[in-house]
């Protein structure tokens, strides 16, 4: 029928690439625009004729049916893109190219990173345990068990908001992206359809944007309000230790735990944050501007083309498709396996939950910030109690819940790829 009717194979294929053909083949073509709702039924015009619903001087009327307020800007979206041919779209071509670099450059130093982590974890664990050895040597067994506070009340909540709001939009995502996957439609069904997973991932993108705002007041604050021992300033407070922005130290350690890896040295000695916490922090600005305002971008095409060409929606399509999977992706390995999966942590660490952990594991894996606080006699200030049992069980029920989540996403997404 394509080839009776001249109809290019390329117009369904980009068709089915699109946001309106992913929703249509998951099972839902009265929620998004069809070919007769661009071309017409019988009367199908070249976009030449003025007469056609295509034309230049009809187009304005014909996307305005559906999308209120399109203008000449709006229009220049390109409706059959594909960003696999440099001659036909070279600037989508490109972005799908850059995105793609980042994509393999991003997990190919950092799955290189678990990976060598893992093995050196694996190894020294062992031999200490077949030593009997399962505390600091120079910690006092009476007080290995004692409970130390790590995150503030106000930590865990944006954490937890985080988490489901992010879970939340991964979930309702993947169908979108993997729309031809064999389990694509009944995920999409199973969260109630293309209208309410549209809906839900709106809502958690709303609570993001609202977090991050948070976020950003709390720095203002930790800068410029927060009492402090010594009572720093500000810029001696953005490169303190008890900040997450990246400094010199962080450079060292990076170098010192590739030489831990490879047994040319010890391993590092960590203040409060790590390298890897500043990096999966950093990473939600660069998330936020990338994922969220192409999102934005998609969610609200009629206002963003009164000042941009519509061909900036193509951009903004692959850029907020292929961040999405590189934070998906990266969250549910690398920073999974950071804090949970690597031998030392396996099978979950509940501090995030909890904001508390052992004198054991804060000597063991943050000397420098158990030696500064012994130094300022502070340590003590931090001490608090096991927590309840509510709590206890509620942490735990929650962290392997939303691990397994995660990890059902990494196995859909493996799904599309290796299958």
């Amino acid at each position: 029928m394509m080839g009776r009717n001249s109809v290019f194979l390329i117009a369904t294929q980009t068709y089915y690439e699109s946001y309106h053909g992913k929703v249509e083949h998951l099972g839902y073509p009265k929620l998004v625009a069809g070919c007769a709702d661009c071309h017409g039924f019988h009367n199908i015009l070249p976009p030449d004729n003025p007469k056609s619903l295509i034309s230049e001087k009809r187009l304005v009327e014909t996307c305005g049916k559906c999308h209120t307020g399109a203008n000449t800007n709006f229009v220049q979206w390109i409706a059959h893109a594909t960003h696999n041919d440099p001659e036909r779209e070279p600037v989508l071509y490109g972005t799908f190219v850059l995105m793609t670099g980042l994509l393999v450059s991003v997990f190919g130093v950092f799955w290189f990173h678990t990976f060598l982590w893992w093995r050196k974890d694996f190894w020294e664990k062992r031999e200490l345990r077949a030593k009997g050895v399962f505390f600091p040597l120079h910690l006092r067994p009476d007080e290995a068990g004692h409970i130390y506070r790590r995150f503030s009340f106000f930590d865990i909540v944006l954490h937890f908001t985080m988490m489901v709001t992010f879970l939340g939009l991964v979930l309702t995502g993947l169908p979108l992206k993997f729309s031809h996957a064999p389990w694509a439609s009944g995920l999409m069904h199973f969260l109630g359809g293309a209208r309410m997973a549209g809906l839900i991932h709106r809502i958690c993108a709303v609570i993001t944007f609202a977090y991050f705002g948070t976020t950003i007041a709390y720095i203002f604050y930790f800068l410029f309000f927060k009492k402090i021992r010594g009572n720093p300033n500000p810029l001696q407070r953005l490169f303190g230790p008890d900040s997450l922005c990246p400094r010199w130290k962080d450079i060292q350690d990076i170098v010192g735990m590739i030489q831990w890896f490879f047994n040319k040295g010890p391993k590092p000695r960590f203040d409060r944050w790590t390298y890897w916490e500043k990096f999966d922090f950093l990473a939600v600005f660069w998330g936020m501007f990338a994922i969220g305002f192409s999102g934005l971008m998609l969610w609200f095409p009629e206002f963003f083309t009164i000042f941009l060409p519509g061909w900036i929606l193509n951009i903004a399509t692959i850029v907020h498709s292929d961040e999405a999977l590189l934070a998906s992706g990266f969250i549910f390995t690398v920073h999974f396996f950071n804090t949970h999966f690597r031998p030392s942590k396996f099978p979950i660490d509940t501090v995030i939950f909890t904001g508390r952990f052992p004198k054991y594991e804060l000597v063991e894996e943050r000397q420098e910030q158990y030696e500064r606080l012994l130094a300022e006699k502070t340590l003590e200030t931090h001490r608090d109690k096991y927590p309840s049992v509510g709590t206890d069980l509620f942490s735990t029920a929650m962290g392997f819940a939303m691990l397994a989540i995660g990890l059902l996403c990494v196995f859909l997404i493996a799904w599309e790829f290796l299958v």
